[in-house]
Parts: C-alpha cells; structure tokens; sequence
C-alpha cells in the first residue's frame, strides 16, 4: 500500500504542483496576468473540454441514473453545508458564497480521474467519467449561481448560470453523442486540442494567481472549509450511497470522488466575478496539499 501510495504521489501530486511551480515561477519574470490568463480557460479550455468529454461520453444507462442522481444530491447538500456553516460564523455574504464554492467544487478532473484509474484500473474509469460530468455541470451551475447572487442578485444569478460557456456546450454535445452525430474530423480536433489544454492552463493559471497573493494564510476559514470538503463531504457521500443502492464501482468511485480537493476552477470563477481570490485560492490550495493523507484513507478504506 505504501508503494502505491508513492506512486500517486509521484505520477498524479508531484506533476500538478510542478505545472503550478512553473505558474508562480515564470508569471512574475514574463509579467503574466492571472485574470487573463483564466479568462481564456474560463472562455475557450474549459467549454472545449466539456464539449469534447460530454461528446464521445459512451456509457451504460443501467445504473446511471442513480450514480447521477447520487452525484447530483451529494453536492447540492455539500453546498447547503458549506453555506450553513458560513452562516453560523456569520461570515459576509462574498465569504458564505467562497464557502459554498468550495465545498461543492472538488477536483474530479485532473485528480479525481487520475486517482480513480490508478486504484482501480481501466473498468473504474466508465463510472468515474458519468461522476465526472454530472459533479462538473452540478458543481459549475452552483458556483457560479452562488458567485453571481453575491455579485448580481434575484434573476440575475439564474440567468448568469445559463449563459456560461461550459454549460451552454453540454446540450449539444450530449445530443452529438446520444444520436451518435458524425462531426467533421477538423471540428473534434480542434476541439480536442483545445480541451487538452484545459487542465494545464488552470494549473498554470492557479501558480499566477498564487504569485500575485500576498498571503496564503491558513486561517480559520480554510481550515473549516477544507474539513467540509475534504472529510464531512466523502463521509456524507458515503451514507447516501445507501438509499441509492450503488455497490461496487459505482459506489466506492463515487465516495472516492466526494473527496477531491477544491478545483482550480473555483479560483478562475472567482477571478472573473471578481472576488477578493486570496481566500478562494489558499482554499484551493491548502485542500490539495492536506488531500494527501486525507486520500490515502479514503484509499485504505475503499
């Protein structure tokens, strides 16, 4: 267990902070902005990605309503967590919606996939790609809800969801793979491409956003939020497996899942509504740091 443990340390952790190292290192010496360079995985990287994974997506329909509906459940209460215990430190309205982003939005991509193949090979991938997808679009839609309430208020907030451009693509490219709709080859290339990108960039992104605070402070806020997310939210996940009847893969993927640390896309929606980032991106970044042994639990435990 040891060695394996180091092994997903060495091939999963170590290339994700030397991508965010490169970010820190280099965006001061090339005068690189954050925002900008968010902006382009906000606006291109990330909808590419969404396109490109939502449209090859070729699962089996037997359990995934119940995975997506468990997936969908589980972190709508994460959220509801993370804005009741906001309020019960009356924390201001910017901080509660920092609360609810972090505890809903784990990092399911670049982690929780790596993770999930690596435990447990190419067979757990087929359920991590549907957690993938239904935790991207719950996740996205909630946090960009909770940042455009605080920003915009009522309508507005609704209204904001439907127009971001990562889940504007899911639509069309859950019909591409429903129907099973031919694209042009220099269409999926260029989107693949794009997607590819993705991942890199918001690594890249989160070092700048890293180099331009001038604190990360491990305050009280981040220690509370990073204990939602990183032990209350795979914990309530795995009771809600339960009633949903999942076993097996679907079951400990899905726990598994519950317990990514904070997204790098939580930092980059928090940039382009224009928080104050520095709690957002301490958050991002103290919960990856301590998901190290929190993971080798769940791990040992799965």
């Amino acid at each position: 267990m040891a060695l394996e443990l180091l092994s997903v340390f060495m091939d999963v952790v170590v290339p994700v902070f030397a991508i965010v190292g490169l970010g820190f290192l280099l965006g001061p010496r090339l005068e690189l902005d954050a925002r900008t360079v968010s902006r382009l995985a906000y606006y291109v990287f990330v909808p590419a990605f969404m396109f490109d994974v939502v449209s090859r997506a070729d699962v089996p329909l037997g359990s995934a309503l119940r995975m997506a509906g468990f997936a969908v459940l589980a972190h709508v209460l994460f959220a509801a967590l993370g804005l009741a215990v906001a309020r019960i430190l009356r924390r201001p309205p910017e901080v509660a919606a920092a609360y609810v982003m972090v505890a809903v939005f784990g990092n399911v991509g670049n982690f929780g996939l790596a993770l999930v193949r690596f435990r447990y090979g190419a067979e757990g991938i087929v359920p991590a790609t549907i957690y993938f997808i239904v935790i991207l679009v719950t996740a996205f839609a909630t946090s960009v809800a909770a940042a455009a309430f605080v920003r915009g208020g009522g309508l507005s907030a609704v209204v904001s969801v439907f127009r971001t451009p990562a889940l504007l693509v899911v639509l069309p490219a859950a019909l591409v793979a429903a129907l099973d709709l031919p694209l042009p080859l220099f269409l999926t290339r260029s989107v693949g491409l794009l997607g590819d990108a993705m991942i890199p960039a918001m690594l890249f992104a989160l070092g700048l956003q890293l180099a331009q605070t001038r604190a990360l402070r491990l305050g009280l806020d981040v220690l509370v939020v990073s204990a939602i997310r990183l032990v209350v939210a795979p914990a309530l996940a795995a009771l809600l497996v339960v009633p949903f009847g999942l076993e097996g893969l679907p079951r400990a993927a899905g726990i598994l899942q519950a317990g990514m640390p904070a997204a790098i896309l939580v930092s980059i929606i928090a940039a382009e509504y224009r928080f104050d980032t520095a709690f957002v991106t301490a958050a991002v970044f103290y919960t990856t740091l301590l998901s190290v042994p929190t993971l080798t639990v769940l791990l040992a435990l799965l």
